[in-house]
């Protein structure tokens, strides 16, 4: 199997990566029922990303086989509110993870964690943070195992 490559995403790219987007909504679709599961929700997405992610000092990375997109990550440079200290307040962000829908399981996830805490160090920082639904058991886990611990829990109440 040849090695999988991690880049930089290009606007040429944004077809690619608004198709896992549509994956990865479709997925939590299942998950929570309130995900748009049509392409126009995936690329109304991918546009509200990319201009987070230009204010963040963000990026799109990509991991590829033979040039072939088999996951994305989303990843910023951000800051907390002022009540937390100076050390950890600055961190890195893991805005989204994706990982397509066949190549689950086989370490593109962790890979791109691993460039995140890459990202992270190289920009000077000590925290990197992710979140995740609490649905989505199977990520809840790969990131505990990476070595995420509990941090904020958002809770909800529909009305």
């Amino acid at each position: 199997m040849p090695p999988i490559t991690l880049r930089t995403a290009l606007p040429q790219d944004r077809d690619t990566v608004v198709e896992l987007i549509h994956q990865l909504n479709l997925f939590e679709a299942n998950l929570v029922g309130d995900r748009r599961r049509d392409y126009g929700g995936a690329r109304a997405y991918y546009d509200e990303l990319m201009m987070r992610l230009t204010r963040r000092n963000g990026r799109i990375v990509l991991a590829e086989e033979s040039g072939v997109a088999v996951g994305a990550m989303g990843f910023s440079l951000d800051q907390d509110a002022a009540y937390v200290v100076d050390g950890v307040r600055s961190h890195g962000t893991v805005t989204d993870l994706i990982v397509h829908t066949e190549w689950r399981g086989r370490g593109i996830g962790r890979m791109l964690l691993d460039e995140a805490e890459r990202l992270t160090r190289e920009a000077g920082l000590k925290r990197l943070m992710i979140g995740a639904l609490v649905a989505n058991e199977r990520a809840v886990r790969t990131y505990t195992r990476f070595g995420f611990d509990p941090y904020v829990s958002f809770l909800k109440k529909e009305l």
